[in-house]
């Protein structure tokens, strides 16, 4: 125990000149050089130079090795640059597992919470990556506040176009959403914002996997990326108890949650696909009957996203404030918000698609959906998208010697 107390204390005395002088390069982001998208500077930021001294610390102890990938992944490397932190910060899934292990967390002088620092590093990677650059920002300022008033402006907007049309209240029109607004003014508009948000999350993913240097990626590697990344495997603690939330008691309700959202999601796209296919290629058009496949599917995913963001959001409520950045809890809760409000006004609208007041459930829930689209490549949302990345950098890098043979793959 002395000899490791011993080599923590060198790694700290390593990283804490580091740490002093951190504070003067707060804002210090990514520079992209053409198509290479390569950093311009390796200057770190103040949380960034935390991440480094923290897993300077981790990398003499070693005691969370097998928790989940982000300390194998460590062992591979003595010294963190910015591509260094930026992907170990998104490989981290924010467990706690570590936190509540570690003998140097708080009060500890050392002050070793890595979930903590590796959250303030991750928020910074999508600023730092978006695109445009310009709208980077909005991940900071994209909170509860903001997404419910985009979704409440874009209903109200959309109510009022209704009721300017003819009226909010009207005779039952069986369901035809298209009596109300033409399907091809709703394809438009709802394609070109998808779009932009594909197209702004794929630039943004595609610079971080170029500045990862990841490497070749085998069949192998992306199978085992996709099985670790749908089962949210790394949400198990590393012993299958499941994650720390309010306290050192273990859970798996978080990735149970998380799975009821994000398969509640995917089940709402394959809806609107299958919808797709059936009006473009079978020539059939909605309303469709409820034992259809889009409405099925879209009924399961609506339940499922009621009850996934219903419970993350509780989850987040309850969770220790070290387990995490409390900056970023309003923009997680956004996110959440929108998702439940979206299933929730979908459900709504099904039910009372029939009825009179179709016109006015139609308009509350197109606003929702909207505001939803809008803010995905610039909130939560992306977490998802780069945290995959890094599980397939992983795969890949695991693969390759370890040239330092300091860890145990």
């Amino acid at each position: 125990m002395k000899q490791l107390e011993a080599l923590a204390r060198e790694a700290q005395s390593f990283s804490t000149p580091h740490a002093e002088a951190a504070p003067a390069m707060t804002e210090q982001p990514v520079r992209w050089l053409g198509k290479q998208a390569k950093p311009q500077a390796e200057l770190l930021t103040a949380n960034e130079t935390e991440v480094a001294r923290v897993m300077q610390i981790c990398n003499a102890c070693r005691y969370c090795e097998g928790f989940c990938a982000v300390f194998p992944a460590m062992t591979r490397r003595l010294e963190f640059g910015k591509a260094d932190l930026n992907y170990l910060a998104n490989l981290c899934h924010n467990c706690g597992a570590c936190l509540h292990a570690c003998q140097y967390a708080p009060p500890h002088e050392f002050a070793v919470n890595v979930p903590q620092a590796m959250a303030r590093v991750r928020v910074q990677t999508y600023t730092d990556y978006a695109w445009p650059a310009a709208l980077g920002a909005l991940y900071k300022r994209n909170g509860l506040a903001l997404s419910l008033a985009t979704a409440g402006g874009l209903a109200l907007f959309l109510v009022l176009a209704v009721l300017m049309a003819g009226g909010l209240f009207h005779a039952p029109m069986a369901g035809n959403f298209y009596a109300v607004f033409p399907h091809n003014t709703l394809a438009l508009m709802f394609g070109v914002v998808f779009g932009f948000s594909v197209l702004a999350l794929g630039v943004g993913v595609t610079r971080f996997w170029r500045n990862v240097s990841p490497g070749a990626a085998s069949g192998a590697a992306v199978a085992e990326a996709a099985h670790d990344a749908l089962r949210l495997r790394y949400l198990d603690g590393g012993h299958g108890k499941g994650c720390n939330n309010a306290d050192d008691a273990f859970t798996l309700w978080r990735r149970r949650f998380h799975h009821f959202t994000f398969y509640g999601f995917m089940l709402c796209f394959a809806a609107t696909c299958v919808a797709t296919l059936y009006h473009y290629l079978l020539g059939q058009q909605a309303p469709y009957p409820f034992w259809s496949a889009p409405v099925l599917l879209g009924t399961a995913g609506g339940i499922g996203l009621l009850i996934g963001p219903a419970g993350l959001l509780w989850l987040n409520v309850k969770r220790h404030p070290q387990q995490g950045d409390a900056a970023q809890k309003p923009m997680d809760r956004g996110f959440i918000m929108l998702l439940f409000l979206t299933s929730a006004t979908g459900l709504a609208l099904l039910a009372g698609r029939d009825g009179s007041a179709m016109a006015l459930l139609l308009a509350i829930h197109l606003g929702v959906v909207m505001a939803l689209f809008l803010t995905l490549p610039y909130g939560k949302f992306a977490h998802g998208i780069y945290r995959s990345a890094a599980l397939l950098k992983w795969s890949i890098e695991k693969r390759q010697p370890n040239k330092l043979q300091l860890g145990s793959d």
